[in-house]
């Protein structure tokens, strides 16, 4: 029998996925498996994660759904024993939603959608994993090994975000301290970070001026927009909160103690009709997030007021002073030794392009950048 399903009302991901779990399934694996050890979170992938999903998220991946983190020792028949029995005893509809997904379209990366199920043959996304082996899916990350340097770097911003948001309904064995090897940066990669940030600001904060004073307003906006970028993966930097990808990356960005008076600042430089209005804006910016660094009170204080490049008639805050500081107060010798290389930064400052960020199997060649 086949059990239709009307549109209901919109329910926040994961809280629909926590419900899910407390109420129907915890109930199944207490009364068929007693005992047995789990830990039941979403993580990873997937807007409602970090909590942004809207109604429209609901048209992929999107549902009651979770990961089952089992002890290595019942991974093995106990996976394929649970998978079975919620297959035969999850109801088709949960608070109005489906259960069942389709099966992972290949031709469009493997997207999962919600249809119509059948009781007693449900294709639900309980999903098993080891934590192990989640995270070496996932980050492509051994946690039985210390995380150097070098791997915090090819690490994602998205990617790490995902892994400390997200909710954890049991917990087991363990996974909320894993979690947390994963929160924020080491110290020193931080400030690594931070530097390299500042010294990509110095590779444009004097074009912008230059492209427009010839009349390129177009080229003089997009160096305008790649600044702005920079200078909001400043402020998340320094408010230690993951940025997420570009999608939600505005709208995380409006979520910071520092969004209330930063935010309509750099909305008047992407707005700016002209290259010296954006020069207004961007003078504004740097000012603010230059005295944004000098509260965190981890280098001596830097002076905040932006002045003309060599005379021109632009303005600059020449961030090179900032990243220079910032690389003085590294002590972490393998950061130390990175350092003294061009400051690229983490993955996300090298590219933004999600193939080469979201592909695991080009970490280990990502490495090389940190040799």
């Amino acid at each position: 029998m086949t059990i239709e399903n009307p549109k209901p009302t919109f329910i926040p991901g994961l809280e629909l996925s926590k419900s899910f779990f407390q109420r129907i399934v915890e109930p199944i694996l207490t009364l068929s498996f007693p005992g047995l050890k789990y830990s039941a979170a979403l993580i990873g992938t997937g807007s409602e994660v970090l909590g942004f999903d809207t109604e429209m998220s609901t048209d992929h991946h999107w549902g009651p759904r979770f990961m089952l983190f089992l002890h290595p020792d019942d991974f093995g028949q106990t996976r394929k024993s649970i998978s079975n029995l919620l297959r035969k005893k999850i109801p088709p509809i949960f608070t109005g939603y489906s259960t069942n997904f389709t099966q992972p379209d290949l031709e469009d990366n493997g997207v999962q959608k919600l249809t119509s199920g059948k009781i007693g043959s449900v294709n639900h996304r309980v999903e098993t994993y080891t934590i192990s082996g989640f995270f070496n899916e996932y980050l492509d990350i051994d946690i039985e090994k210390p995380v150097c340097a070098a791997d915090w770097l090819t690490l994602s911003h998205q990617k790490l975000r995902s892994i400390c948001t997200g909710g954890v309904f049991r917990d087991d064995l363990g996974l909320n301290v894993i979690r947390d090897r994963f929160k924020w940066y080491p110290r020193d990669v931080w400030i690594y970070i931070l530097a390299s940030c500042w010294s990509r600001i110095g590779e444009d904060e004097h074009l912008m001026g230059r492209a427009g004073i010839v009349g390129d307003e177009i080229g003089s906006s997009l160096i305008a927009s790649r600044i702005v970028q920079v200078l909001m993966r400043l402020a998340f930097l320094m408010e230690r909160v993951y940025p997420p990808y570009a999608k939600w990356f505005g709208t995380a960005f409006s979520q910071l103690g520092c969004a209330g008076k930063l935010k309509p600042i750099l909305l008047d430089i992407l707005s700016a009709p002209s290259w010296k209005d954006r020069d207004t804006g961007l003078a504004n910016a740097y000012k603010y997030v230059a005295g944004m660094h000098n509260q965190l009170e981890i280098t001596p204080v830097i002076p905040c007021e932006p002045t003309l490049f060599f005379g021109r008639p632009f303005h600059v805050i020449h961030s090179e002073r900032f990243a220079c500081e910032l690389r003085k107060i590294i002590s972490d010798k393998k950061v130390k030794r990175i350092s003294r290389k061009r400051l690229i930064g983490n993955i996300d400052l090298v590219s933004d392009n999600t193939d080469l960020i979201e592909d695991n199997s080009r970490r280990r060649t990502l490495l090389a950048l940190y040799d």
